[in-house]
């Protein structure tokens, strides 16, 4: 999945993608690509229409949001304060970046609650 996300950003740069990622029991089963309603290389925002297709398979199935993802295309996948104000509209879910801004791509997660940013290690089986 790991490989999709990144696929995903190459694919939108110098733009920045965006997706959702279904779970189950805490283990991620899905990959759900989304346009990024900005068309923007320093900010994404989910589609409304993708975000409500996508939530209704993801509720339908049983499943739960489990990752929200997007790409830096010019710098490292560290949350930007954009990400961070972002972030309070989903509160739950991680924030995945996937950074592609040199050759090798560098995929990071964070929980970001109130304002606060910690990194959580991506269990990668």
């Amino acid at each position: 999945m790991i490989d999709e996300m990144v696929a995903h950003a190459r694919e939108e740069a110098p733009n920045e993608c965006c997706g959702l990622v279904a779970s189950s029991n805490g283990d991620a089963v899905r990959i759900y690509r989304a346009a990024n309603a900005e068309h923007s290389p320093v900010k994404y925002v989910v589609d409304p229409r993708d975000q409500i297709r996508i939530q209704n398979e993801i509720d339908e199935k049983g499943w739960d949001l489990g990752a929200i993802y997007h790409s830096h295309t010019r710098t490292e996948p560290f949350p930007s304060q954009t990400d961070i104000n972002l972030a309070r509209n989903w509160p739950d879910p991680l924030n995945v970046i996937v950074g592609v801004a040199g050759d090798d791509a560098d995929v990071r997660a964070f929980r970001i609650v109130d304002g606060t940013v910690t990194e959580t290690e991506l269990d990668v089986r």
